[in-house]
């Protein structure tokens, strides 16, 4: 749980650097999203966002393999109430009483589902659900690669839950993966779709937070990164709680989860407001 909070602060430290590049990639010149995406990489905040974001990556791995993949969701969806926080210290954004009510809600949540939370599922994952996961994993690129051409209101939400389905791949994949002998992992077809879903879940993410409603994204986002992952984990892979304390589990997803939802204006908005506000005449 602890290497599960520590990723959820590198993403949520991540999401303020690298919204700071992204609005000033898109302010430098036009193109589509992959030339946007060129643009973000050559700039400092967005490396080392880039940075913070693996070695997140990294620790969620090593949570993944000793707690069950719903606590790891809930942990990862709190890097908003991060970002928050993040945001007002180092940016100087205002938190109105009600979301730093909605941080108070996050770490209550995650304070339940570290008492409830068992040990991970002892279940192998099934050839038929690696296969899923890579199918899910070209179904979220498909988007990835055509759905930034889309317009209209309902843009930001799908893109967002796009993101996040692509994100809960990478979420069950690892725990998909139980060999890193060279052989089996390009035998294993969960490998391809970790690559393919994290990959495309970043693009999609990319072109939500630029193009749509920030807040509808991020919260199609921490829905597909949640729910998904967690039933498969309880479903098909064994994830289970402390005896008896299943529903104080069940209680804890569902509170940290309403209070990312409660804070997703934090995928990118104060860090955009913070800057014109710095950049506007007194």
């Amino acid at each position: 749980m602890v290497c599960a909070l520590g990723a959820a602060v590198c993403f949520g430290t991540a999401t303020v650097l690298q919204a700071v590049a992204t609005r000033s990639a898109a302010d430098s010149g036009g193109g589509g999203d992959a030339a946007l995406l060129l643009r973000a990489l050559r700039q400092w905040r967005y490396m080392a966002g880039l940075a913070l974001d693996g070695a997140g990556f990294l620790l969620q791995i090593v949570a993944l393999r000793s707690i069950p993949i719903y606590a790891v969701a809930a942990a990862l969806a709190s890097s908003l109430a991060v970002t928050g926080v993040v945001a007002a210290r180092l940016l100087h954004v205002r938190l109105s009483g009600t979301e730093w009510g909605a941080v108070a809600v996050v770490c209550a949540g995650l304070a339940m589902l570290g008492l409830a939370s068992g040990a991970e599922g002892d279940r192998e994952g099934s050839m038929a659900l690696k296969w899923a996961m890579l199918a899910i994993a070209v179904a979220v690129l498909a988007l990835g690669l055509f759905g930034g051409r889309w317009s209209g209101r309902g843009r930001a939400l799908v893109l967002g839950l796009g993101a996040g389905f692509g994100f809960g791949v990478v979420e069950v994949s690892v725990r998909l993966i139980d060999s890193l002998s060279p052989p089996e992992l390009l035998a294993n077809p969960a490998t391809y779709a970790l690559l393919l879903g994290g990959g495309a879940a970043f693009l999609l993410l990319t072109s939500a937070l630029q193009r749509g409603s920030v807040t509808t994204a991020t919260a199609g986002m921490v829905i597909g990164e949640t729910i998904g992952p967690a039933a498969v984990g309880v479903v098909w892979l064994g994830d289970r709680t402390r005896e008896g304390l299943a529903w104080l589990a069940v209680l804890g997803f569902l509170v940290a989860v309403a209070g990312a939802l409660a804070l997703a204006r934090f995928g990118e908005a104060p860090v955009v407001e913070a800057e014109e506000s710095a950049h506007t005449p007194a």
